[in-house]
């Protein structure tokens, strides 16, 4: 069978079946396809590829998928760091966002997020931020994949001045999106505290009419629940399941407030959890129970959160923090081990966005998103388990190929769709121009 490319590899990680690791394996593929997972010697008897590629101290495993991230936010990196959230935002971030989140800050915050995420093996991304087609449109040419999302908030932002705008706005992306293979819409209220009941109830009956996910910040700090109760008398979480919002489409981010009835109650909603450890880590706003929630059943996936409060897009560094993290909050070194952190990252993540059919595991019939990792080097010898070593012990500079859809997106550590010095030199214009400002 003539095929496009065969890649043979030390190690394949399928990440479905789970823990499962292939050696001297390769995946063939055509038509941006997986069309086979077999021996290498069987593969090159089997297949006639038009290009080989040869991995012999590399492990390929499925697309990271970052299912929460605030892509623009880039150019916020380190502007305002050490602070609690609410201060973060009201004294910095909200300000600078109200003087310069344009479209041409989008456009080359999301660049420099794009280039960040491919150079670390994120195929996939999940996003809430203004100018979310501005956003859409970056990430078609540079041929990643993403879920972009419908802003929703009940005061005027730059993206639109009025709830009904928001929601035409977001219908209008939405319409646009309808042909596009690899960039989705879903609905996207920003958080409990900034989103109204009427809003909220008007979004939720047009997700269900078109079957889309709805992603928000929820239960992110103590804060957060207590101003929630002060407000409506409830916590945020049983407010929304009044207002009927919880459901196998719904995402919640963050979920470092949750007591055990809470964690029973998601669960049976069947919706998914985005786990940001490091952001949640950073701004103190709590832990988040992993180890419960996998225990309940519940769908965990991992998100970095924006560059301005992370600060990096570093998935493979959101893996080994998120099973560190685990064990000490269950108090077990058995909780979130290797394999479920990277199952966590890539089939948790594709499952979130609706997308586990296409993306998430490397499969025969799926769609060829594949990350390449060099494992010989010395800060991962000597090599005893490779899931173990992806980890604990590899970073994302061992990223060394990525591919969406059969495409080839980084090249021996090298884009091939996006010009880096072109990404370097808008984003330094964007320092000065946000150091030159003053904000008191």
């Amino acid at each position: 069978m003539h095929i496009d490319t065969l890649i043979k590899s030390r190690w394949i990680i399928p990440v479905e079946p789970h823990s499962r690791v292939y050696e001297n394996h390769a995946i063939a593929i055509h038509g941006g396809k997986i069309v086979g997972i077999l021996p290498s010697a069987q593969a090159l008897a089997e297949f006639s590829p038009e290009n080989v590629e040869e991995m012999p101290g590399h492990a390929l495993l499925p697309g990271l998928v970052n299912t929460h991230t605030h892509a623009a936010m880039s150019l916020l990196r380190g502007n305002a760091d050490d602070l609690p959230l609410m201060e973060w935002l009201e004294k910095h971030i909200w300000p600078l966002e109200r003087r310069f989140a344009g479209e041409a800050f989008v456009r080359d915050g999301t660049d420099l997020a794009l280039a960040e995420m491919l150079r670390g093996g994120v195929t996939c991304f999940n996003d809430m931020y203004f100018f979310p087609d501005v956003t859409a449109r970056q990430v078609i040419q540079s041929g990643m994949r993403a879920t972009v999302g419908m802003i929703l908030v009940d005061f005027p932002t730059a993206w639109a001045g009025s709830v009904d705008e928001y929601l035409t706005k977001g219908l209008a992306l939405y319409d646009s999106l309808r042909n596009e293979p690899l960039v989705h819409a879903a609905f996207a209220p920003h958080a409990p505290y900034t989103v109204s009941d009427e809003p909220l109830t008007r979004m939720r009956i047009l997700a269900e009419e078109l079957d889309c996910p709805i992603h928000m910040h929820l239960h992110e700090t103590a804060d957060e629940v207590r101003q929630g109760r002060l407000s409506h008398g409830m916590r945020p979480l049983k407010r929304l399941a009044q207002l009927d919002l919880l459901g196998p489409r719904f995402i919640a981010v963050h979920m470092t407030q949750l007591d055990r009835e809470e964690i029973e109650h998601y669960a049976q909603f069947g919706g998914s959890i985005v786990h940001c450890p490091e952001s949640n880590l950073k701004l103190a706003s709590g832990f988040c129970p992993v180890a419960k929630l996998l225990d309940a059943g519940i769908n965990v996936a991992l998100g970095t959160d924006g560059p301005a409060s992370n600060n990096d897009l570093d998935m493979l560094g959101e893996m080994k923090t998120a099973a560190l993290l685990g064990k000490a909050v269950a108090g077990d070194a058995r909780a979130v081990p290797a394999a479920t952190a990277l199952r966590m990252a890539t089939l948790n993540g594709a499952k979130a966005l609706g997308l586990d059919q296409e993306i998430g595991s490397l499969e025969v019939g799926k769609s060829a998103d594949i990350v390449a990792l060099d494992l010989s080097d010395i800060e991962t010898q000597p090599l005893y388990d490779p899931i173990s070593d992806i980890v604990y012990a590899a970073s994302r500079h061992q990223v060394s190929d990525v591919w969406v859809a059969g495409r080839r997106l980084l090249n021996k550590r090298e884009l091939t769709t996006l010009d880096r010095d072109d990404i370097v030199s808008r984003a330094l214009a964007w320092r000065e121009r946000l150091n030159s400002t003053n904000l008191v």
